[in-house]
């Protein structure tokens, strides 16, 4: 007898992506897994519920995969992820084709609830609080064979007045440096060669195990799995940025000099509104550490325009922190009401129309920057890793240049050059995000 098959949608973060592959690890052994939701007997949606317009999408998807129910070849539709956690037994009623709800604390569950599904139509709703699991496991990793993410820990201590993720992933817990290294040397024996380490906040990672900030300590130890070449780390938050990380980043050949600070904000009054921790003398000053300790660093940021009180003043004075800093890559969100965070109940929210014009402000601006920032490394040589071809071109990364969120760097080849290859690359054209390059030398690696 043939198995079920089972189709994963991950919507949302790196995190959201590494629980779906916990997922998939965990189902096929009795699932056979399938890409496409027309082909399974089972769809399941890692939905993420951050703000109103992830939750859209999410909700949107739901809908869209429920459609697949009506011809009978799917038989139970599953919601998990940070959404369901959110609204959990309200979404099985608002949406009655939803046969399963599981919160991001509960995939141990998953398996029962599909056999009561499909065995006795029994629907289940599993949405528990959690401040100490951490969703580990055998993973089936699903970025390819090159890259691969890596948790350091769940959760969140702050309360930032925007964010429900603490309600959601509960307090700040981190993973054993032991466990982390064990997991990053069973992919490197399966050929992965970039490990990128995420968190809600990767700068505190170990103050609650070790008694103090012990990234630059994990960073030395999964420097030393030889077949890994790249270590990237995504989500520092720049007043966290000790000296030890700093100096970590600066002198470990591995760690990508790429460092992801997402500010969200630079005038104080707002990031007093926000119960954000940082200020901008503190957030300045440690950029220039870093600019200073590595010179061809490469700086990402996120912010958030509109928040609840955001004056002209404080706006202008967020473009002009953005003209200074000159960031090499800036994402911009518009600020999202949601029900539960403390910033909902503000009195003075901006209006919609006000967030959209600033948001095209501050994005033309970076738009500018980058096409600036590209513009200058036509002629340099960077290291490539090679991830696809398409249309007769190579497509690759260099360090600068995290998967998905940032751009991309195309050449022309006729050689043939095997995925997850280095090669060396020269700038030849720049575009407003993406790089054109033309190899000048082989390196295996």
């Amino acid at each position: 007898m043939s198995k079920l098959k089972v189709g994963v949608v991950n919507l949302g973060c790196d995190k959201n992506r590494i629980d779906s592959e916990i997922i998939i690890g965990n189902l096929k052994e009795k699932y056979e897994i399938v890409n496409e939701p027309e082909e399974a007997d089972v769809i399941l949606i890692n939905t993420c519920g951050f703000i109103e317009t992830s939750k859209q999408e999410s909700i949107d998807t739901i809908l869209e995969m429920a459609k697949y129910k009506e011809n009978n070849k799917c038989k139970v539709l599953v919601a998990t992820g940070c959404l369901t956690q959110r609204y959990g037994q309200e979404l099985l009623e608002l949406i009655p084709e939803l046969d399963i709800i599981l919160g991001v604390n509960d995939y141990d569950k998953l398996n029962e609830a599909i056999e009561k599904a499909l065995e006795k139509g029994e629907k289940s709703c599993y949405t528990n609080y959690s401040d100490s699991n951490i969703n580990i496991g055998k993973r089936t990793v699903t970025t390819g064979g090159i890259t691969a993410y890596i948790r350091i820990s769940e959760g969140c201590n702050y309360q930032c007045a925007y964010c429900a993720i603490p309600k959601i992933r509960g307090k700040y817990r981190s993973r054993t440096i032991e466990d982390i290294v064990a997991e990053a040397k069973e992919l490197a024996i399966n050929g992965y060669k970039e490990l990128i380490l995420v968190a809600q906040d990767t700068t505190n990672y170990g103050i609650d195990i070790y008694g103090g900030q012990k990234l630059h300590m994990l960073l030395q130890e999964l420097s030393k799995i030889k077949s890994i070449k790249w270590i990237r780390v995504l989500y520092c938050y720049a007043e966290e940025l000790t000296e030890e990380i700093i100096n970590e980043f600066a002198s470990n050949e591995k760690v990508c000099n790429y460092v992801d600070i997402p500010v969200q904000h630079i005038s104080d009054d707002i990031l007093k509104a926000m119960k954000r921790r940082g200020r901008k003398k503190i957030i300045l000053e440690n950029i220039k550490k870093l600019r200073e300790a590595i010179p061809n660093v490469v700086l990402r940021t996120s912010i958030i325009v509109g928040f609840p009180g955001e004056t002209e003043e404080n706006f202008q004075e967020l473009l002009d922190f953005v003209k200074e800093v000159n960031f090499d890559k800036l994402g911009v969100f518009k600020y999202s009401q949601e029900e539960g965070t403390a910033a909902a109940e503000m009195e003075n929210q901006i209006e919609e129309e006000v967030k959209e014009e600033r948001y095209h402000r501050l994005m033309t601006l970076q738009q500018k920057i980058s096409a600036e920032v590209n513009k200058k490394k036509v002629g340099r040589i960077y290291e490539v890793l090679i991830e696809e071809k398409e249309n007769g071109e190579y497509i690759g990364r260099s360090y600068e240049m995290s998967p998905e969120i940032d751009g991309e760097i195309f050449i022309k080849c006729d050689k043939i050059i095997n995925m997850g290859e280095f090669i060396n690359v020269n700038i030849v054209d720049a575009l407003e995000y993406d790089l054109v390059g033309k190899i000048v030398d082989n390196m295996d690696k």
